[in-house]
């Protein structure tokens, strides 16, 4: 496998190598850090797999990452540095980004997800040496994104405007996805020392007055969504009042509105803000909203054909509940009291405000002056973040995690980071060859997926042929040409000594 030849070369251009030699150095470290560092990163990228099996992958390189240590329990020794060096690390990362292309912040994406452990029970508080009670064990029962039952971590990410992650950030299974955005952001985003204006842009349930507050009181913004079956009757009114709307076509309106709203901050205190409330129409998201409840639809009209003869089960009840004119559910079985008389005591005023709001969303905004479209569009992009996640659960496969400690589980997941960011920048030099055409609808794209990248990483390979002298395998099929052609890196066929392999690395440039 000679995907270190293209890797090496970003690794180095992160500040990686040079920030692990320092840690060596300080700490006296005698094992081979950097790249202890490089075989999880690597690893993760081309073949992910537990701790053990990745350090037993040193010599299907073709020059072994590390050397002359056989000792695989330094890959354990290698998570506990990198989780004493968490910040540092993202500093790094982050200044060389700059540094070598620019970070774009104007918008900081910010989301929550969790990774699950085959595990049985949660972890136990942790205690210090008196036994007294110092945090949560960080393995929860949570709200499990994938309807998993076992124990979670919960995850925050900001990614910039380009899609490339900025940091993140861990908390016990058990925290709700608000609790977790002034934390991440005072953590990561404020020490960074971002220049310039940033724009906040979470899902609903994410931004609450808390993050509001720290947000506007150091001068950034942020656009949220707000659920409008959450939201007051005066909002679902006046959503639903068609007068205002800008019609774009059929397939689309939006209109806006500066509110009036009172939140708490982080200590308590009320606190009066100003907000742009801007709603739409989307045909996609109607269409959307109707596949998602078509089931519930379907048994509504069902229900209405043949109420009499029609059967409820316990579920249908349940979902009933909401649009029933009095309390019809016996308490203790969940059953429909009276199916007979079940068509007059649905409320056809919650059932029809229920469907007429399909299709409709809402934002929040405190950027008062900034046209709805606009908003609208920016919002979209937090779509991005979603991919990040998938990427992370799919291509490199973080989890199910069989690390067990905080510090391993929080070492873990930077470094999937870390592997994340590395696929991105080669996406990014995939499309600065090879731009979006101006017939593609998308906002944005990778261009390349990253299981494209993995796979092509994964074909690369490296036949030695003697003393001194290799052969190229796989170099030249499709994808594995397109991102060396990105990196503008052209491999004839011919035997290559160590020296011009050394040659073709220097030519690779990341940014």
């Amino acid at each position: 496998m000679c995907a270190q030849i293209l890797l090496d070369p970003i690794f180095h251009d992160l500040g990686l190598a040079s920030l692990m030699a320092t840690i060596k150095h300080n700490s006296r470290i005698t094992y081979d850090l950097a790249n202890y560092m490089r075989l999880l990163v690597y690893g993760r990228i081309c073949r992910p797999a537990s701790k053990f099996a990745t350090a037993r992958e040193n010599d299907d390189y073709y020059v072994p990452l590390v050397k002359d240590d056989s000792y695989v329990y330094h890959v354990y020794d290698t998570l506990d540095v990198v989780y004493e060096n968490r910040f540092k690390i993202m500093q790094r990362i982050n200044s060389s980004i700059m540094k070598g292309m620019g970070r774009d912040t104007s918008l900081l994406f910010y989301d929550v997800t969790n990774f699950y452990f085959e595990i049985g029970d949660p972890d136990p508080e942790e205690e210090d040496e008196a036994g007294n009670i110092i945090g949560k064990g960080i393995r929860q029962n949570g709200v499990c994104k994938e309807q998993r039952k076992q124990p979670i971590v919960q995850m925050a990410m900001f990614l910039d405007r380009n899609g490339i992650p900025i940091s993140i950030n861990l908390f016990p299974g058990n925290t709700l996805d608000h609790q977790t955005a002034v934390p991440t952001y005072d953590e990561t985003v404020t020490k960074l020392g971002f220049s310039g204006r940033s724009i906040f842009i979470a899902d609903k349930g994410i931004c609450t007055g808390p993050i509001m507050c720290r947000l506007l009181d150091d001068g950034n913004g942020y656009i949220i969504s707000k659920s409008l079956k959450k939201s007051t009757k005066n909002d679902v009114e006046w959503t639903l009042d068609q007068d205002g709307y800008t019609v774009v076509d059929d397939n689309f309106k939006f209109k806006s509105r500066i509110i009036t709203r009172k939140v708490r901050d982080a200590e308590g205190n009320i606190r009066t803000i100003q907000q742009k409330s801007v709603v739409y129409w989307s045909r996609k998201f109607y269409a959307r909203d109707v596949a998602e409840h078509r089931k519930f639809l379907d048994f509504i009209r069902k229900l209405k054909d043949s109420p009499s003869s029609f059967r409820v089960t316990h579920a249908q009840a349940r979902s009933l509940r909401r649009f029933l004119s009095k309390d019809v559910v016996n308490k203790d079985t969940g059953e429909i009291l009276d199916s007979d008389k079940l068509l007059a005591m649905i409320d056809e005023t919650k059932l029809e405000q229920y469907t007429s709001l399909m299709g409709y969303y809402q934002l929040r905004t405190s950027e008062l002056g900034m046209d709805p479209q606009e908003v609208i569009d920016k919002y979209h992009g937090l779509s991005r973040i979603e991919d990040q996640f998938h990427e992370m659960k799919g291509t490199l496969e973080t989890r199910p995690m069989f690390v067990k400690t905080k510090e391993h589980i929080h070492a873990h997941l930077l470094i999937c980071m870390i592997a994340l960011i590395m696929v991105r920048l080669i996406q990014r030099k995939y499309l600065l060859k090879n731009p979006r055409s101006k017939n593609d609808g998308r906002n944005w794209t990778y261009g390349i997926s990253g299981r494209r990248v993995q796979e092509a990483l994964q074909k690369w390979g490296v036949v030695p042929m003697g003393d001194d002298s290799y052969w190229f395998a796989n170099a030249d099929t499709e994808d594995v040409l397109k991102i060396l052609d990105a990196f503008d890196l052209k491999i004839p066929k011919k035997l290559y000594s160590d020296g011009e392999i050394r040659k073709l690395k220097k030519q690779i440039k990341t940014f």
